[in-house]
């Protein structure tokens, strides 16, 4: 059964931890698990660390692509937008997704080693290579991780991992004297126009609509979604669409027709083909299920 990421409308994860008192999410997954090969865009406060096990995975991050190979990995700060995918070439995968407040044993511990790297506008993601034995030695505790979470004293082994991790990747990612980096307004733009998406999804739009509401060009609107989303407005447009028709079947009981309907298809028909085509399964067996 397909994976759906569970998001808010400002397109943060609602994240379901492992554990109900620590904020820690440890797993192993595949791409194929999710609607074409892809995860949806998404972002979090906590940080990410993905390690590529085997097969191939394009990483995207604030729209710059990190490809990893088995044996590569890529940590992801804190807010920062990202999503993993392939051209349908299936991956297996070790994540770990972990709050930061983890590590703030003292309020000295927060200022001086946690809040710094978490605000670094540089530090918005590294890529884990092979060649690199600091690199392996993050990616060798996300293992450790992963082998340690059904144990009794998971969340304590996982923290203490992750301290090892945060210290190596401190001394990496901060560096002296470093100028932050000029902010593109991009971001700003996109986030214009998803929220234009987000408030009007039900209507018929236009491709020259939706990149109105940015201010921008279409050619340009095209682009930016490419860049950060790996797909078009439209494609965006429908996705959206879909996920608000995944909620109404979940909590409502109206009509697939009046659903459809609803989240700005034109037809019953269509609705339940793009669905299925998304979902690998009808409107009516998501509903039951």
């Amino acid at each position: 059964m397909p994976v759906e990421l569970d998001l808010n409308d400002d397109r943060s994860e609602k994240i379901h931890y492992d554990f109900e008192d620590y904020p820690i999410l440890v797993n192993k997954a595949h791409l194929s698990t999710y609607p074409n090969f892809s995860a949806p865009s998404h972002w979090h406060d906590s940080i990410e660390i993905v390690v590529v096990l085997s097969g191939f995975m394009n990483y995207n991050v604030n729209g710059k692509i990190i490809p990893m190979n088995p044996g590569e990995g890529a940590f992801v700060n804190s807010r920062q937008l990202h999503f993993g995918y392939s051209d349908e070439q299936e991956c297996e995968f070790i994540f770990a997704v972990i709050h930061p407040i983890l590590l703030c044993s003292s309020v000295a511990v927060e200022k001086d080693f946690v809040m710094p790297l978490v605000k670094n506008q540089n530090a918005a993601f590294l890529k884990l290579e092979k060649q690199n034995p600091i690199h392996q030695k993050v990616i060798e505790n996300l293992k450790l991780m992963y082998q340690a979470k059904n144990s009794k004293t998971a969340p304590l082994e996982i923290q203490s991992l992750f301290a090892m991790m945060w210290a190596s990747l401190f001394k990496l990612l901060m560096k002296e004297n470093e100028k932050p980096k000029k902010q593109s307004g991009d971001l700003t733009i996109l986030k214009n126009i998803v929220g234009f998406i987000q408030q009007n999804f039900s209507d018929k739009l236009t491709l020259n609509e939706i990149a109105k509401a940015g201010c921008v060009g279409q050619s340009k609107c095209c682009k930016l979604f490419n860049q950060f989303f790996h797909q078009t407005p439209n494609e965006f447009l429908t996705a959206y669409r879909l996920s608000k028709a995944c909620e109404l079947l979940k909590t409502s009981d109206d009509s697939i027709e009046n659903i459809a309907f609803s989240v700005g298809f034109s037809g019953a028909s269509y609705f339940a083909e793009t669905f299925k085509k998304a979902f690998a399964q009808s409107p009516k067996e998501y509903r039951k299920n």
